[in-house]
């Protein structure tokens, strides 16, 4: 697999709905996770919402988005990242490099609670950026 670029939305505690409206626009299939299902969050508040949605239309469009948790800031019209993701992990890691050099990192690369290696940034010009290695699956035997 190559890597992906996908738009990823930030929104405060409507992510399902939004999600759902999106699916009806753009049809196709909708993966939703709660924040709950993952042990992320320790505010009882969150544990129903959005931790990460994804929306694959047949068309091969592919859009994200999420509830911004309650600790970190939201502003309408700033609510989006860049999502890159994919198996290179050496491409990905080098990607990340770039992007996180002079910028700020908002969570290291590292370990994620679904099992593959991620992380978020914000580069120097202010974009948002989300970097996940797909981490294989483990062979059976």
């Amino acid at each position: 697999m190559s890597t992906a670029l996908h738009p990823y939305l930030g929104f405060r505690d409507n992510a399902r709905p939004a999600m759902e409206f999106y699916r009806s626009v753009f049809g196709g299939e909708l993966t939703l996770s709660t924040f709950g299902e993952f042990q992320s969050s320790q505010d009882p508040a969150e544990q129903d919402k959005i931790m990460h949605g994804m929306l694959v239309a047949d068309s091969g469009l592919t859009l994200m988005g999420a509830d911004t948790p309650n600790s970190m800031s939201y502003t309408p019209g700033d609510n989006y990242s860049v999502s890159l993701s994919g198996d290179d992990e050496a491409d990905l890691r080098r990607f990340w490099e770039g992007l996180s050099a002079e910028g700020t990192v908002t969570m290291p690369l590292g370990p994620s609670p679904w099992g593959d290696v991620f992380g978020m940034c914000t580069d120097k010009f202010g974009v948002s950026w989300l970097v996940n290695i797909n981490t294989p699956e483990p062979q059976g035997g």
